[in-house]
């Protein structure tokens, strides 16, 4: 079809009598010739790069990654194999982190973003002001010990306020603490269904069904244990709840 539309487009000025032109493009390099030539290539630059990071970015710097390790650990927990299926869960786990992270991103639009684009600012001071609320945010979710762990590696003095930490010692501070709290809620949520499980197995050895599979029979009640306490509403509540 869109070749179709194309050809026709092509097509159309035989088609009223006129003479067809051939668009052209230019894909020439050449050095700027003014400073404002410049500042528009290295402003194209930043952006394809931000566009390049964007996907690690949300990993490391925001709450996706406590999310979809949970929803991972749930599906484990429940032995539902594919159910919900991967991408339904990641989808949720990013509708998630845009509603936890958007306070913070809107707060280094209107500090750092909207003013340097209103050129009342210069990179510097942009970027740490927009910077400033994800270090923050990032600060308050990861334990310090995480924090002094990557300060004695790098063998610096401790810091006095939140901007003499850098995001070089924030970022993997952080990332190790989300892994640490994902997994301590992942245990969490495996214990009653674990619980569910083996008291199905000891039913079915006192009942002598050694050939009956356990795992087949004790999926219905832990489908049935978690809609019957609205585990997806606890679920997500506690999650959200246990962000600072």
């Amino acid at each position: 079809m869109i070749r179709f539309l194309l050809v026709l487009l092509m097509l159309s000025p035989l088609v009223m009598g006129e003479t067809p032109t051939i668009p052209t493009m230019n894909f020439e390099l050449s050095a700027p010739n003014t400073p404002q030539q410049l500042v528009s290539s290295i402003n194209v630059l930043v952006v394809l790069t931000l566009l390049f990071l964007a996907p690690s970015l949300v990993l490391v710097m925001t709450t996706f990654t406590r999310f979809v390790i949970v929803f991972g650990f749930l599906r484990q927990a429940l032995g539902t194999q594919q159910v919900p299926p991967t991408q339904l869960l990641i989808t949720l786990a990013m509708i998630l982190t845009f509603f936890v992270m958007e306070p913070v991103g809107t707060k280094a639009y209107e500090a750092g973003i909207k003013p340097y684009i209103a050129e009342e600012i210069g990179y510097e001071e942009a970027f740490e002001k927009t910077t400033l609320p994800f270090k923050n945010f990032m600060i308050r979710n990861t334990r310090e010990k995480d924090l002094a762990l990557f300060f004695r590696i790098r063998k610096m003095e401790n810091p006095q306020t939140v901007a003499d930490v850098p995001l070089s010692v924030v970022i993997p501070a952080f990332v190790i603490s989300e892994l640490k709290t994902a997994f301590e809620i992942g245990f969490l949520l495996f214990l009653p269904f674990l619980v569910i499980g083996m008291v199905v197995a000891s039913i079915l050895m006192s009942m002598g069904m050694m050939m009956l599979p356990p795992v087949m029979i004790s999926l219905p009640f832990k489908i049935l244990v978690f809609v019957l306490i609205d585990g997806w509403n606890l679920l997500i509540g506690n999650l959200i709840a246990s962000i600072k």
